[in-house]
């Protein structure tokens, strides 16, 4: 088996020396050469698997070698080495198209773990597809994913409420280089303001009351991973602040603990806030934002994918349908112009909700429109509102199946035929809505 070969463009000796060797003793073979002239010439004439190259060179610079690879089509993943703390420099480089960057002086053991990404970068299959639909629309977010996947740039997802953008994250994690390490998604909104710094970077034990014993935070958990910082526009001003710093610096100082600790994870993100509004309003930092938003990554409504709702249907009732250990149903023509016609302010969580209700109330064999909880007429409200409405209906749902238990006196085969329903979707809504 043949061993991998990279290419070192710099104009330093010393410099090319000195990765040549570091990379051979990895297992790989390495060229060299001194200028973006040379480094084009050998790229068309060879297949190499990692391409380094210094940002300053005679001739050029290395985002104008790295811009070149991109317009050319070259598959090799190209990694930068930029002057200490050029931070501009390295997102730069990353947004037209470098897969990571490293600085100067080059340290032996971060350009190991970034090798080794390189090299596991093929090893993720873009069939691994989570998405559901056809749409022009979802075509495009498959087109981004399968390319910022091959990055380690830090990708921002948008887009409204229930679009899916976890999912997403999870693809691009899927297809990347670190699929074999965790990927660790974590809502912001949800973690208490006071215990986020120990959320996030760990804390020792002793460090506060309640801490029993060291815990190493949702950065460490993710090591050599990625992690996905959901509602990232929740985040308070002083937690910003550490996360932007940890950004940076690859390091964390576990709450409690004397010293700092290198981490190595992708940093993915995601709203449905409009952060660039956030920004200027000065409820979230401007330096933050331009970290990680490298590359931005909207994910379309429902509604601006009409041709996928019948598909996402199907989908969707195949998956309840195995949950309840029942036949997928089907739909009626009443039930599919219904469902087409409505706008999803809650997007595909909500058509999710509508099928699930759908699913109890129809007679196991077909649902009908009746059986659709919708008001097609309605106003287009916020995309928050779906979630409020979902919240609304579970309340009068778990209030019904309540009231029927107590007059069945908790007989469940009785509740269920008074409320038209078999024991199986009752059995299965009863654990869905948690009641007890």
């Amino acid at each position: 088996m043949n061993k991998p070969l990279a290419l070192v463009v710099d104009d330093e000796p010393d410099i090319c020396e000195l990765l040549a060797i570091t990379l051979q003793r990895m297992g790989i073979m390495a060229e060299t050469c001194g200028n973006v002239g040379s480094a084009k010439e050998q790229l068309l004439a060879n297949d190499y698997d990692l391409c380094l190259t210094d940002m300053r060179l005679p001739d050029g610079d290395g985002l104008e070698l790295v811009e070149w690879m991109q317009r050319s089509a070259l598959r090799t993943p190209v990694a930068v080495i930029t002057a200490h703390g050029n931070v501009e420099t390295a997102v730069k480089a990353l947004k037209v198209g470098a897969f990571d960057f490293i600085s100067k002086p080059v340290d032996l053991h971060d350009l190991r773990k970034l090798v080794d990404s390189a090299m596991r970068l093929d090893a993720g299959s873009e069939e691994q597809d989570g998405l559901v639909g056809k749409s022009p629309a979802m075509a495009r977010v498959r087109e981004i994913i399968a390319k910022v996947a091959r990055s380690q740039a830090p990708v921002f997802i948008s887009g409204e409420s229930g679009t899916g953008k976890e999912l997403v994250a999870a693809m691009i994690h899927r297809q990347g280089p670190r699929q074999t390490r965790p990927f660790v998604p974590v809502n912001c909104g949800a973690i208490p303001t006071e215990l986020m710094e120990s959320e996030f970077f760990g804390h020792k034990k002793g460090a506060f009351t309640g801490a029993v014993a060291d815990q190493p935070g949702l950065f460490r958990t993710a090591e050599g991973g990625t992690l996905f910082l959901d509602e990232i526009a929740d985040l308070p001003l002083h937690m910003q602040v550490k996360l932007l710093r940890v950004i940076q610096e690859k390091k964390v100082r576990p709450v409690g603990g004397p010293d700092e600790v290198p981490v190595d994870v992708r940093i993915l993100s995601a709203s449905h806030k409009d952060l660039a509004s956030l920004v200027g309003s000065g409820a979230f930092r401007e330096d933050l934002y331009y970290r990680i938003n490298v590359i931005e990554l909207p994910v379309p409504p429902l509604r601006a994918r009409a041709d996928d709702i019948m598909l996402l249907a199907r989908h969707i009732l195949q998956k309840l349908a195995r949950g309840m250990e029942m036949p997928t149903p089907g739909l009626d023509k009443s039930a599919e112009a219904k469902l087409s016609s409505y706008s999803y302010p809650g997007n595909v969580r909500e058509l999710e909700n509508i099928l699930e209700r759908a699913i109890t109330l129809c007679d196991a064999s077909v649902i009908r429109a009746d059986d659709i909880q919708v008001t097609v007429s309605e106003p287009e409200p916020a995309a928050a509102a779906g979630d409020d409405l979902g919240n609304k209906l579970d309340g009068v749902e778990r209030d019904t199946i309540l009231k029927a238990l107590e007059a069945s006196r908790y007989n469940k085969t009785a509740a269920a035929k008074k409320l038209g329903i078999t024991l199986r979707a009752l059995r299965y809504r009863i654990q869905k809505l948690g009641i007890e």
